[in-house]
């Protein structure tokens, strides 16, 4: 059976499993943790097609959903080297997920843990749908659990909070649907490669105009969902409010949904429209990276610390794929893993904070590296990976997001590395009130990390270590497969560029090419 296919439904197997088990009973936490573990496993299965195929999608599905002429949606899966790091990403952090959550959740257990694998189930459905309706499917698969467990689960104003987060995330993605109708409308088809196939043939064409309002549509929907400023608005709020699972999950994974959405889609299917807006999504890219920074640094919450640096690293994923550079798009895909894996790890550890102090208030702390100089090394550690210290995992796609950044218009990449200066600062400082200095009445018997508290903790750090030290473990499929994006996008837009013209015998001529 098809390695790809078991690892998507499997959750779903699990999710109803879960529906049909005892509410009183102590197995949701075991069948979710099995689950996803297996999930994981599976996961696995399906890098070395990927590395062997590169840009091909690999592993791929495809049986037709639903047959009423004209409509014809396809039931289309596939892995490449991007999209491929990303579900291992998913598969990886749902167990631990599961893991943190039996420790922090004691009410409504089994609805928890259902929508915690109802959630890896779109998710992975997302990275790897190559039909946009499906893709649109999955994508509104993922909002609900999360919603759910945002406002079931969260604090005081996690109901306020859950509706922001759904009004924003809903009301993106209804543009990005409209434009997916009227993409089918011009090409005939839902199917990713099909359309990319009749697009590359002249089979049909989009004018500069329609490609700039079908980007606008795919824009709105990943913009929220990455955040970019000023699109971050609910992120903060969120972030905090909401369970250390739910954010553990929103901020390693979620975000990812799109960034991928706009290397994937809206550069290769709107290549005219990404070129034309280029120039501002940049400007807000660092904007937001800057922002995100200087807003960090006066945050005296250790969770809205931690938010705000997201929606600065978040901005370099972004600057990298709009800076339509093969180092660019390199490290955007790579900065998207790298993230993920150490964001995450510190949403973890602050979790294990706020669950021994009870806050999560810079001021309560202190000096709390004497009582546990456990959870300080894993604190320093992830700490130092966030902020891109070399040999750990962000400095590579950040080196290489820069990297193309400077090549494409280098003021770009001076504003941008104010970011990473900022970044050491705010994290430092946080680190320097919380662990270093003289304890007090509240922190001098601070509990340290357990064997329980660790297991998450240490494939995370091996990660880190490993993104940043041996590259070539992930780099060549990555760079493959964003290579055959970039070409596309050119390719595409040089074309309607030409189509644009007068003399259409140079379109002509561009459409024979190709």
């Amino acid at each position: 059976m098809n390695t790809l296919l078991i690892t998507l439904f499997l959750p779903l197997i699990g999710f109803f499993f879960l529906l049909f088990t005892p509410r009183d009973s102590k197995a949701p936490f075991g069948v979710a943790l099995l689950t996803t573990l297996v999930t994981f496993l599976f996961s696995l299965g399906l890098i070395g097609p990927a590395i062997t195929n590169g840009a091909v999608f690999s592993s791929a599905y495809d049986a037709l959903w639903v047959d009423s002429a004209p409509l014809q949606i396809h039931f289309h899966l596939g892995v490449d080297g991007i999209n491929v790091w990303l579900v291992l990403l998913t598969a990886l952090l749902l167990p631990i997920a599961v893991w943190i959550s039996d420790g922090l959740v004691s009410e409504r257990r089994k609805s928890f843990f259902a929508l915690l694998l109802l959630f890896e189930f779109g998710l992975i459905g997302v990275f790897t749908s190559l039909d946009l309706f499906v893709f649109y499917v999955f994508w509104e698969v993922a909002l609900v659990p999360m919603y759910l467990l945002v406002g079931g689960w969260g604090a005081r104003q996690s109901g306020r909070v859950a509706v922001k987060f759904f009004v924003y995330t809903f009301l993106g993605s209804a543009f990005m649907l409209v434009s997916i109708l009227y993409l089918h409308t011009q090409a005939g088809s839902f199917d990713y490669i099909e359309i990319m196939n009749r697009l590359n043939a002249g089979q049909f064409t989009l004018s500069p105009i329609q490609q700039l309002f079908l980007f606008l549509g795919f824009f709105a929907a990943f913009a929220v969902k990455v955040p970019i400023f000023p699109f971050h608005t609910w992120l903060p709020d969120t972030y905090t409010e909401a369970p250390a699972p739910a954010t553990f999950l929103l901020a390693a994974i979620m975000s990812k949904m799109g960034a991928y959405g706009l290397l994937r889609y809206s550069l290769t299917l709107t290549s005219a429209g990404a070129h034309r807006c280029a120039g501002w999504i940049v400007v807000l890219a660092i904007i937001g990276i800057i922002y995100g920074a200087l807003i960090a640094l006066i945050q005296p919450n250790i969770k809205r610390l931690i938010a705000y640096s997201s929606v600065s690293h978040l901005g370099f994923i972004v600057l990298g794929i709009f800076s339509f550079t093969h180092q660019g798009a390199d490290g955007a895909v790579y900065q998207m893993i790298a993230h993920g894996i150490s964001t995450g790890a510190l949403f973890v550890l602050a979790g294990y904070l706020e669950q021994r102090r009870g806050s999560l208030e810079i001021a309560d702390f202190g000096g709390i590296s004497t009582p546990a100089p456990g959870l300080a090394t894993a604190f320093m550690i992830t700490l130092l990976a966030s902020i891109g210290l070399p040999v750990l995992c962000n400095f590579i796609g950040e080196f290489l997001v820069l990297q193309g950044a400077a090549l494409a218009h280098f003021p770009w990449a001076v504003w941008a590395a104010i970011g990473v200066i900022l970044s050491a600062a705010y994290m430092l400082w946080m680190y320097q009130r919380t662990f270093l200095g003289k304890t007090n009445d509240r922190t001098v018997s601070f509990p340290d990390l357990t064997t329980r508290d660790w297991a998450p903790l240490v494939p995370l750090i091996l990660l880190m270590v490993w993104l940043g030290s041996y590259t070539e473990s992930f780099m060549p499929p990555i760079t493959s497969a964003t290579s055959r994006v970039l070409d596309q996008t050119n390719m595409n837009n040089q074309y309607r560029v030409e189509l644009a013209r007068p003399e259409t015998g140079q379109a002509a001529e561009l459409v024979h090419a190709h």
